[in-house]
C-alpha cells in the first residue's frame, strides 16, 4: 500500500498532470458521448449508472481539488499578513550599508552641504551678477 499512496501524493501534488489528466478525460467523456448514442448503451441501466457514478466522484473530486486550493491561498495570505517585508528590507539594507535610519544623523556633514548648494546655486548666482 506504501507505493500507491505515495504515488496518489505525487499526482495530487503536480497541478500540471493533473490539468491534463482531467484535459484528456474530458475529451474522452465528450467522444463518448456519440459512440454512447449509436451503440444504444444510453438504453443500458448499468451504463447510465456508471455514468452517473462518475459524474458523482468527478464533480466531488473537483470541489475537493478546489477547496484545496482555497485553503492553501487563505494559508498563503495569512502568512504574507504576518510577515513585514517592509521592515525586513530595511534590517537589510541597515545591515548591508551605512545609512542610518531617519531622526538619526550620523553626523552634521549633511548641513553644512546643503548650505553650500543653497550658495553656489545657479540662482543665487544670477541674482548676485544682476546685483553687480
Amino acid at each position: 500500500m506504501g507505493p500507491i499512496k505515495s504515488l496518489w501524493a505525487m499526482v495530487q501534488g503536480d497541478p500540471v498532470f493533473m490539468r491534463r489528466v482531467n484535459g484528456w478525460l474530458a475529451i474522452i467523456w465528450i467522444l463518448m458521448i456519440p459512440i454512447s448514442l449509436m451503440m444504444g448503451w444510453l438504453d443500458s441501466v448499468v451504463y447510465v449508472s456508471a455514468l452517473s457514478l462518475w459524474a458523482l466522484v468527478s464533480g466531488h473530486w473537483s470541489a475537493w481539488q478546489a477547496a484545496r486550493v482555497e485553503v492553501a491561498q487563505m494559508e498563503d495570505a495569512r502568512r504574507r499578513d504576518k510577515e513585514d517585508l517592509v521592515a525586513e528590507v530595511v534590517e537589510a539594507l541597515l545591515a548591508r550599508t551605512n545609512v542610518e535610519p531617519a531622526g538619526a544623523p550620523a553626523c552634521d556633514c549633511g548641513a553644512n552641504q546643503a548650505a553650500n548648494r543653497v550658495e553656489t546655486s545657479p540662482a543665487n548666482r544670477v541674482e548676485t551678477s544682476a546685483a553687480l
